[in-house]
């Protein structure tokens, strides 16, 4: 028998308003809705899209140790995060292939972190194992906290109305308290969109009233609901990456071009000594983005080729609806990874052409700040 998926506080909500429901990660998660991908990606690019994300993992990470752990855990160098602010790091193993992607938010008394559905579990076993004679909690929060994204162009007009902290005040990867529509959560100024954007964290029990008190806001805009089928668009044109096709266990982040989160020089942590390693022989592969000459849709698993030679793989791709043109990435041997390389992506046993594209597709809107620690 399989096993029984889980349903965010919002699964009621999305069932009853026409959305297709899939498994993803353990979860019920709505997809689409009836105005379909397009429509939702399209709103969110030029006005607001609201995105349950609520089965994305949330860990609490307490005590004297809670700094320790992390600081081992992770490659990015969270000793630099201000209170308030936010950090995109990876979790590597000792080979320095990539256990999970996360967002590290250090809060007054204690650091929160958002991890990938598909791998909450088996992450707060690897930080159990890790965290072996340090003072430190672990607590799962992913049951009890719900998670909302509120993202576009539209996004801080439509919530400052009803939001009791000044928005204009926030930067990208910044989080406070807040109470938004008369119910408390943690307020975030991060998203997986490349748009400005909002994500709020309340208590489960908040999460309808306040996703329909985010539907009520309707100036400039009102909020397109969109599900995962639009997400996953919008990251693509944002060059961002997606666990389980950008990065896994076999695949480091200086292969997936993030060495701007690799801080080498902060001291120990695990996967280090890899990292260090594969940094000074030179990587044998590295993520490129490219869009389709030939009108063809790439997918991930698709080889990519020059000749008759196989030189990659696809990890994503996709019709991208902003830039109007079939795109994808994939890992390629360096010396093909130059902007404009031509290639060919097997699609359906044809070769179609490709041209390797600078990432991301479309250029990035969020508020940034340059102080305190690296996003």
């Amino acid at each position: 028998m399989s096993e029984e998926l889980l349903q965010t506080p919002l699964h009621a909500w999305h069932a009853a308003h026409g959305a297709r429901l899939v498994p993803f990660g353990g979860w019920s998660m709505p997809v689409q809705y009836a105005g379909g991908i397009l429509a939702e990606h399209r709103a969110t690019r030029a006005g607001a899209g609201l995105f349950d994300i609520s089965h994305m993992g949330r860990v609490e990470v307490v005590g004297p140790d809670a700094l320790t752990l992390l600081q081992r855990t992770t490659t990015n160098d969270v000793s630099r995060l201000a209170v308030g602010r936010a950090q995109y790091s990876i979790m590597c193993n000792e080979a320095g292939g990539t256990l999970d992607d996360l967002v590290v938010y250090r809060l007054p008394d204690r650091y929160f972190v958002v991890v990938n559905a598909a791998r909450h579990e088996g992450d707060l076993a690897w930080w159990r194992e890790q965290a072996r004679g340090l003072d430190v909690k672990l607590v799962d929060r992913t049951r009890e906290v719900a998670m909302i994204a509120l993202q576009g162009p539209a996004a801080e007009t439509l919530l400052q109305p009803v939001c009791s902290v000044p928005l204009d005040q926030m930067r990208y990867y910044t989080a406070t308290r807040a109470e938004v529509g008369g119910r408390a959560a943690l307020l975030a100024r991060t998203g997986y969109t490349g748009e400005d954007g909002f994500e709020l964290m309340p208590a489960g029990e908040d999460a309808v009233g306040l996703w329909n008190a985010l539907l009520a806001c309707r100036e400039p805009v009102t909020p397109t609901p969109a599900g995962l089928g639009a997400r996953d668009t919008l990251r693509l044109e944002a060059g961002m990456a997606l666990y389980g096709h950008e990065l896994t266990e076999e695949i480091t982040p200086l292969e997936a071009g993030l060495e701007r989160v690799v801080k080498l020089e902060k001291g120990e942590f695990v996967g280090r000594a890899a990292l260090q390693a594969q940094r000074a022989a030179g990587l044998a592969r590295r993520l490129v983005g490219f869009e389709m000459i030939e009108s063809a849709i790439p997918r991930q698993g698709y080889p990519v080729v020059l000749g008759n030679e196989a030189v990659g793989v696809v990890t994503s791709g996709s019709f991208g609806p902003s830039v109007e043109r079939p795109i994808g990435m994939a890992y390629v041997r360096p010396e093909l990874a130059a902007e404009g390389t031509e290639l060919a992506v097997l699609v359906r046993d044809r070769a179609a052409a490709a041209r390797v594209r600078a990432l991301p597709f479309w250029p990035h809107r969020t508020k940034r700040i340059a102080v305190g620690g690296n996003p």
